[in-house]
């Protein structure tokens, strides 16, 4: 499993965001390449899809069911309640991705 969590420089929840999926992980007993990807610039934002600081992916994929229906990307805060995302969304994701890998999907 790979999770990105994609964010740019002085984003507030970037930190806590990457502490959240590693507790995560551990709560889950799940392994996991975890990356922090910084997107530099408005032109990067658009070249990775960026919704906005911080985004996080498991296996490319959007933690937030509706992310992929949206084209807002740009260099921005993303809007959770909390600043961070939660712990359910995230657990969510990470238990999809496991499921679909134990399924071979």
């Amino acid at each position: 499993m790979q999770i990105d969590v994609l964010y740019f420089n002085e984003c507030p929840n970037h930190f806590p965001t990457v502490e959240r999926v590693n507790a995560i992980l551990r709560e889950e007993g799940c392994s996991a390449q975890v990356r922090e990807v910084l997107v530099p610039s408005a032109e990067a934002a658009q070249q990775v899809k960026f919704l906005g600081s911080p985004t996080v992916r498991v296996n490319g994929i959007d933690i937030e069911p509706t992310a992929q229906d949206r084209k807002d990307f740009g260099l921005m805060c993303r809007r959770y309640a909390g600043g961070a995302p939660s712990h359910e969304l995230i657990r969510a994701a990470i238990r999809s991705a496991s499921n679909n890998a134990r399924e071979g999907r």
